[in-house]
C-alpha cells in the first residue's frame, strides 16, 4: 500500500473516531451552538425593530433585518463551533491518547487531519441548524441562483477550514480543556465587532477600522451579496486572501507543534 493510500486510511480512522466522540459527547457542540441561536432570536424578536432602523435608511422592517443578520450568524456559528474543536485537540494532547498513536504505526498527521476534517463537517451540520432557524422565523433568500448558492457553501466550508486550523493550533498550546476554550474565545468575540449586526459606517469613527480590518466582515458582506444580492465589492477577494491566509498559517502553526510536542 502507497504511503498515500496509508495517509488517507489512517486520516479516514482518526475522522470516524472523532465523529464517534462528538456523537458520544454532544454536550459541548450543543453549548456552543445554543450562542448563535440565541443571539439570533434575541435580536429579532427583542431588539429587531430597534436595530432595523440601523440598516435600509431607517426605512427597514424587521423581516429586513432578519435578512441582515444572519449571514453574519451564520459565520458565528463556524467561529462558535469550532472551539470545540481546540477543546477536543487539548484533551486528546494531556490524557495521553496521542503518546499512544505515537507508539502505533499510523501516518502521523493524520490525527490532524482527522480532527480538521470532523471539525468542517460539524460547522457545516450546525450552519444548516441555524439556516433552519433563521428560515423558520422568516429568512429567505428568493433572488440567489443556484450558483450564488454553490459558492456560499464553498465560502462557509473554505471559512470553516481556515478557522478549524487556527483553532487546532490553539487547542495544540493550550495546558488543559479550559485555557483551550479561553484561548478560542476570539473566534466568537471577532464576529460580535464585525458587520454582523449593524453597518461598519454606522460604528462610531474610531471603532470602524477594528470592524473593517478582520477577516469576519469582508466574509460577512460576501455572503450577504450572495444570498440577498448586496454589492460584494472588493470583500469577495479580501474573504479568499484572509481565508487561504488563515488556513496555511494555522496548518504549518499545528503541525510543527504537534511534531515538536515531546507528549
Amino acid at each position: 500500500m502507497s504511503a498515500l493510500a496509508l495517509a488517507v486510511r489512517d486520516s479516514n480512522t482518526m475522522l470516524r473516531r472523532n465523529l464517534l466522540h462528538a456523537r458520544r459527547y454532544p454536550s459541548l457542540t450543543l453549548n456552543l451552538l445554543l450562542t448563535p441561536i440565541m443571539l439570533l432570536l434575541l435580536f429579532v424578536y427583542i431588539f429587531g425593530d430597534v436595530m432595523s432602523a440601523g440598516i435600509g435608511g431607517g426605512n427597514a422592517t424587521r423581516s429586513d433585518y432578519i435578512a441582515y443578520i444572519v449571514p453574519g450568524l451564520l459565520l458565528m456559528t463556524i467561529g462558535s463551533t469550532t472551539i470545540g474543536t481546540a477543546v477536543s485537540v487539548s484533551n486528546d494532547m494531556t490524557e495521553g491518547i496521542i503518546a499512544r498513536f505515537r507508539t502505533m504505526a499510523i501516518h502521523r498527521g493524520s490525527v490532524l487531519v482527522g480532527h480538521v476534517v470532523g471539525s468542517v463537517l460539524q460547522c457545516i451540520a450546525s450552519v444548516v441548524l441555524v439556516g433552519a432557524v433563521a428560515v423558520a422565523i422568516g429568512f429567505r433568500s428568493t433572488d440567489a441562483t443556484t450558483l450564488e448558492w454553490l459558492a456560499a457553501f464553498g465560502l462557509l466550508v473554505l471559512f470553516a477550514t481556515a478557522f478549524t486550523w487556527i483553532a487546532v493550533g490553539m487547542g495544540l498550546i493550550s495546558p488543559n480543556a479550559e485555557a483551550a476554550s479561553n484561548n478560542a474565545l476570539p473566534m466568537i468575540l471577532l464576529p460580535l465587532l464585525s458587520s454582523a449586526f449593524i453597518p461598519v459606517d454606522t460604528m462610531p469613527g474610531w471603532f470602524q477600522p477594528i470592524a473593517e480590518y478582520q477577516p469576519f466582515t469582508p466574509a460577512i458582506e460576501t455572503l450577504r451579496g450572495l444570498l440577498l444580492g448586496t454589492e460584494i465589492g472588493h470583500n469577495g477577494w479580501l474573504t479568499l486572501a484572509w481565508s487561504l491566509a488563515l488556513t496555511v498559517l494555522g496548518y504549518f502553526w499545528s503541525t510543527a507543534k504537534f511534531n515538536n510536542d515531546p507528549k
